[in-house]
């Protein structure tokens, strides 16, 4: 199998992309990023111009932006930094039946001490169970993406109706990495679909979020999404201790490991079922980040490998209403890729040129331009 001569991505993701010195594409969008929100004096005043920015906008309001959290390093991090800078966040969360105790006390302690109103968002638990159960069936590595696409409308909506302008996000392309399109296809269109041919219920409460959204929010309400964490030298591991100094934060183990649906996802279903293993984004973004050498990165991956608790499998099952043997069944359906459902890629291909102009006036992220376009 063929792998990147720089990072760890390989070829277990079906459009990776080498160039005539082996280097992928997800290490070229990382050094654009890069450039985009530089670690020096340049980024520093781009920084300095969005705080100001965002406490201009806030003007005369209660808070003046907003920032999900789950309890976990990077939303906390960042939102402890918010405070810091002198901003008023209101603190979001998205409640999707799955939360660990870790995770809930994480989000209480935070905010408690940083003196931060918390607004939880409640999703319909059957609604949800049923949405979630028909993505187990469309038999796609997608399964998280309902709760991606609900946090993302949740913290959008909110500020909506907030009058806020600003949702500062804690995700670090500098410790996350980039996942792949194949691995990860956000799209509301694609939820839409999947719930269609699969689901038993009709989608009546679940924070979808289309096309016709994200023109209203970004051109109607004027909400704009910005990487906090990107303007960070962020490095995970040295967070941790200092979080659980500040804000007494407890560490609940491995990354995505906040609530159990994540564990199920992470640790059994990807690389189980679809032989996915998301560490290998993190580690690449490590290894360009210099923060381990390729060989440190390979060697440590491959000394440590997932492993997976059946409790939690168990737990899963039995949460989703499902029986082991309607379980297996579903497990055993072909793979299948987001492509096999009605999307919005074809569309995004199609208004390629008017995408990139929005990406020029800062109104469409490039990373999704790269992730969901490619070149110009």
């Amino acid at each position: 199998m063929r792998i990147c001569s720089r990072c760890m991505m390989d070829e277990t993701v079906s459009e990776i992309i080498f160039d005539e010195n082996g280097v992928c594409q997800y290490c070229k969008m990382h050094d654009r990023l890069n450039e985009l929100y530089p670690l020096n004096e340049e980024g520093k005043k781009a920084f300095e111009k969005l705080i100001a920015d965002v406490k201009e906008s806030g003007k005369g309001k209660k808070y003046d932006c907003i920032m999900g959290v789950s309890g976990g390093t990077d939303s906390t991090f960042a939102l402890y930094n918010a405070v810091k800078l002198g901003l008023r966040p209101l603190a979001v969360h998205l409640d999707n039946g799955w939360d660990s105790e870790i995770a809930v006390q994480n989000i209480k302690n935070a905010c408690k001490k940083l003196n931060v109103d918390l607004y939880t968002h409640v999703l319909d638990w059957e609604e949800f169970k049923n949405i979630q159960i028909s993505f187990l069936k469309a038999s796609t590595p997608d399964a998280e993406v309902p709760t991606d696409v609900a946090i993302m409308s949740v913290l959008i909506r909110v500020a909506g109706d907030e009058g806020v302008k600003y949702v500062l996000n804690g995700h670090s392309f500098r410790t996350e990495g980039i996942s792949p399109l194949s691995w990860s296809c956000i799209d509301g269109k694609y939820i839409e679909n999947v719930q269609k041919q699969f689901g038993k219920v009709k989608m009546k409460t679940f924070p979808n979020f289309l096309a016709k959204d994200l023109l209203y929010y970004t051109f109607v309400k004027g909400v704009k999404v910005v990487p906090f964490l990107n303007y960070y030298d962020y490095v995970k591991p040295k967070v941790k201790p200092f979080l659980t100094e500040e804000l007494g934060w407890i560490d609940y183990g491995a990354h995505h490991h906040e609530t159990y649906y994540t564990i199920f996802y992470h640790a059994f279903l990807l690389p189980q079922k679809f032989g996915i293993d998301k560490r290998k984004t993190e580690y690449s973004a490590m290894i360009r980040e210099g923060l381990l050498t390729r060989d440190e990165a390979m060697a440590d991956f491959k000394n440590n490998p997932t492993e997976y608790d059946k409790r939690v499998v168990d737990y899963t099952i039995d949460k989703l209403g499902l029986t082991k043997d309607e379980f297996e069944k579903i497990y055993n359906y072909p793979v299948k890729s987001f492509k096999d459902y009605k999307t919005y890629f074809s569309t995004l291909q199609t208004f390629k040129k008017p995408i990139r102009m929005l990406v020029n006036m800062g109104l469409f992220p490039e990373l999704l331009y790269m992730k969901y376009i490619g070149k110009d």
